[in-house]
């Protein structure tokens, strides 16, 4: 028998009952195009984070409070409140003589509130930080100005705004300079806007208000800790000394002599990136695994279409036998036939989900949002794997009845 010929019975066979094949061979679609979709939609959204991560800046070195293990992320990242960094270790950080490749920095903490103006009433968040923030950020101000190192711990009551919070709130009618906004219970005059700047780091800083780090401390939280701190270094090449002096500077402070107790996490932009990496990646294969339970549905149909086949081809299959065919040859044409249907649905899965992702990226890019279209050639290998997987899998069961049958019994069959 030649190669072609169990390709040319499986198509015959297929044709015949169409519209059953066509059932059986929509559960692999839905399966595969499922799994496409996720896989680009994940990868798309790991993408526009790492960029929105690498953005920030090649030559930062966050540190957290909390510790890690080495390529976890710090307790804090987890939304566990730690107290053990404080504005002092900051003020240390910036220090030549504890780290003298340090050239500016920014201490973080962050909180939400109220903020009204006039009639308008919404809620933001708000974001305490420190004189620094422009330079380590690379921000932009498109009006007014900034705090400076005197009035971010002076409790000064001074706001500036990200761009979308201006335009809520002011219009393009109104000048905010000058202005007073009030979040929560406090009144802030608006001295800055920021220019145009998107999200970045998991955040949206256009829709955030930034204040003095000690008016956010002690007016508006209550607090004496900072969240995180960004110390900007002069030169990448020198990112692996700082931080070592930053973490003798910050272990010396806190008293602490072994690695093991450290209560703070001093990453650079790889390490944060590689977390991020890791996080993303593990939702993201997560979620294709429950997609791919779909396919499990499909398999079963195969299988059953499969079986129906075996019942209405018993006489085919005792002449076949009667004519010479082995056993191996009745239990691979069965094999083919199932894993055709799979890999029938299969490209049309491919080819829906490829499809789906489009439009998404699509309409996402549309909404403003900077949103890639990836599909990588792993996810679409992925899914021809699992094509054939299922087709052999739910196969074999069908194709060794076929190949038991009896030859008497399958020619005296009606």
């Amino acid at each position: 028998m030649r190669f072609s010929d169990p390709l040319k019975i499986s198509y015959r066979n297929l044709t015949a009952a169409k519209f059953r094949s066509f059932l059986t061979i929509l559960g692999i679609v839905i399966g595969i195009a499922s799994v496409i979709i996720i896989m680009a939609i994940g990868t798309s959204a790991q993408e526009l984070i790492l960029d929105q991560v690498r953005g920030i800046g090649s030559n930062l070195i966050g540190v957290l409070p909390g510790a890690s293990e080495e390529k976890g992320p710090p307790a804090s990242a987890l939304g566990v409140v730690i107290t053990t960094l404080k504005y002092d270790d900051f003020k240390a950080l910036l220090q030549k003589n504890n780290v003298p490749n340090a050239i500016d920095g920014a201490a973080y903490l962050s909180g939400n509130d109220t903020v009204q103006f006039e009639s308008i009433d919404k809620n933001y968040t708000y974001q305490g930080t420190t004189s620094g923030y422009i330079g380590t950020e690379n921000a932009e101000i498109a009006e007014g100005r900034f705090f400076t190192k005197e009035e971010e711990t002076s409790l000064s009551r001074f706001a500036v705004l990200g761009s979308s919070v201006s335009d809520d709130l002011f219009g393009d009618t109104l000048e905010p300079i000058g202005k007073k906004i009030k979040i929560g219970d406090q009144n802030f005059e608006v001295i800055g806007v920021f220019t145009k700047r998107g999200s970045t780091a998991f955040s949206n800083q256009d829709t955030t208000i930034y204040i003095p780090i000690f008016t956010a401390q002690k007016i508006m939280l209550g607090v004496d800790y900072l969240n995180y701190v960004r110390i900007k270094v002069d030169s990448e090449a020198n990112i692996d000394r700082a931080k070592a002096d930053i973490t003798e500077t910050l272990r010396e402070r806190h008293n602490i002599k072994k690695a093991a107790d450290d209560d703070f996490s001093v990453r650079d932009q790889q390490a944060g990136l590689d977390v991020i990496t890791n996080v993303t990646g593990a939702i993201k294969y997560f979620l294709a695994a429950i997609a791919a339970i779909s396919l499990l549905v499909g398999g079963v149909g195969i299988m059953n279409t499969m079986l129906i086949s075996v019942n209405q081809r018993i006489r085919e299959v005792g002449l076949r036998k009667a004519l010479g065919a082995k056993n191996s040859a009745i239990m691979s044409q069965f094999l083919v036939e199932s894993v055709v249907v799979t890999l029938i649905g299969g490209i049309v899965g491919i080819l829906i989900g490829v499809f789906v992702a489009f439009v998404a990226a699509l309409i996402i890019q549309k909404l403003g949002y900077s949103w890639p279209f990836v599909v990588t050639f792993s996810s679409i290998a992925l899914a021809v794997g699992i094509s054939l997987l299922v087709g052999i899998f739910f196969g074999i069961y069908p194709a060794r009845k076929a190949a038991k049958l009896n030859l008497v019994e399958a020619l005296r069959y009606e």
